[in-house]
Parts: structure tokens; C-alpha cells; sequence
């Protein structure tokens, strides 16, 4: 492996960097966006229990607050419980919009790695078959040798750089489309809250009328 990268010259070392960077984000990735982190399935239903009990207080609100991504989003949307119903939305969709973005942290640098090292891989490449030209220039066709090494330069490099595009590419791809499922997964949880709230309310105030009647 080290003779590998030996032949491959100075621009096998970015190319490494950015496939030690790229394996970093994977991990760091994976972990931060399973499902249970954050969307966890119990949440809302442990909030219906609050809001039915009457036990929803800012002590319980700021737990939920720290407990998920989700649990920002609900957060914002319980205090704002007071207000109308497209006050409670905005706030939602305001903070939503926030934890989406933190979402996708890190799978941008994921998605310039899979465009850049390629481009490495074809510098590399340039520079090997400069390297074969100037030696051709020089001492003729006679040193297989030095040709060999301008040569292997060129194809060493080209597939280093593919070889940490791919994946880079493919897992780019991937934590986008989980990025955009987890947005409306919790979107859909947050409306579930929004009825929770006013929707409860909405049917006591119909059922106080109906006994004043």
C-alpha cells in the first residue's frame, strides 16, 4: 500500500485527506441521523399524555426541547400553545426550517469530496504524462524505467480519486434523501401536535357550549 502511494506522488496526500474526511462524515452521519434520535416515534404520544393530565409546564417543555431534533420543533410549537393556530405553525416551520439545516451538516463537504477528488486523480494524471513526455524529450524511448513511473503516476492517481468519488458520491446521495424523509416525518409529527393542541381545545369549547345550551 505505501509503495502505492509512494508511485502515486505528491497528490496521492490530498487525495487520502479527503478519503479520511470523507470516511469521518459517513460515521459522524450515520450516527447522528438514525430515525430514534431524531424523530423518536413516543415523543408526541408522551405529550398527548401531558396535555390530557394538564401536566405540560416549561420544565417538561424544556426537557422535550433538548431531547431530539424533533423535540426543538415540538418545543417551539408548545409555547406557542397560547397562541392561534397559525402562530403555532409559523414558530414550527421557523424552527424547522433551522433544524433541517443542521440536518445537513457536513453532507455538503461530503458532496464537494466527491467532486474534487476526481479532479485530483486527474491532475495526478497530467502531471504523470508530463513526467513521460519530458522523460521521452530527454532520454528518447530507450528507459522503460522512468516511462514506467510517469505511467503508473498517471494510473495510480486516476484511481485513487475515483476510488474516493464513488462512495463520497453514493453516500451524498443518500444522507440527502434521509435528510428530506426525517424533514417530513417531523413535519407530519408536528401537525399531529398542532391538532393535539387546538384541536382538544377546539372540541372542549364546542362540548362547554353545547352544556350551556
Amino acid at each position: 500500500m505505501f509503495e502505492l502511494i509512494k508511485a502515486g506522488g505528491w497528490l496521492m496526500v490530498p487525495i487520502l485527506a479527503c478519503s479520511v474526511i470523507a470516511s469521518a462524515i459517513v460515521i459522524e452521519r450515520f450516527w447522528t441521523l438514525r430515525s430514534s434520535r431524531v424523530a423518536p416515534p413516543t415523543l408526541i404520544v408522551q405529550i398527548w399524555e401531558w396535555v390530557k393530565k394538564n401536566e405540560l409546564d416549561d420544565t417538561r417543555i424544556q426537557a422535550v426541547h433538548e431531547s431530539s431534533p424533533l423535540g426543538r420543533i415540538l418545543a417551539s410549537g408548545l409555547i406557542n400553545r397560547n397562541h392561534s393556530r397559525e402562530i403555532m405553525k409559523e414558530s414550527i416551520q421557523d424552527i424547522g426550517r433551522h433544524v433541517a439545516h443542521e440536518l445537513e451538516r457536513f453532507v455538503g463537504t461530503l458532496g464537494t469530496i466527491a467532486s474534487i477528488s476526481p479532479l485530483l486523480g486527474l491532475l495526478g494524471t497530467v502531471l504523470g504524462m508530463i513526467t513521460v513526455f519530458t522523460v521521452i524529450t530527454t532520454s528518447g524511448v530507450g528507459n522503460p524505467g522512468e516511462l514506467a513511473g510517469g505511467i503508473s503516476q498517471a494510473l495510480i492517481t486516476t484511481a485513487a480519486g475515483l476510488s474516493v468519488a464513488i462512495p463520497s458520491m453514493i453516500f451524498n446521495r443518500y444522507f440527502l434523501a434521509k435528510v428530506q424523509s426525517l424533514v417530513v416525518n417531523m413535519e407530519e409529527e408536528a401537525l399531529k401536535l398542532v391538532e393535539v393542541i387546538h384541536g382538544e381545545r377546539e372540541q372542549d369549547a364546542a362540548l362547554s357550549r353545547g352544556r350551556q345550551r
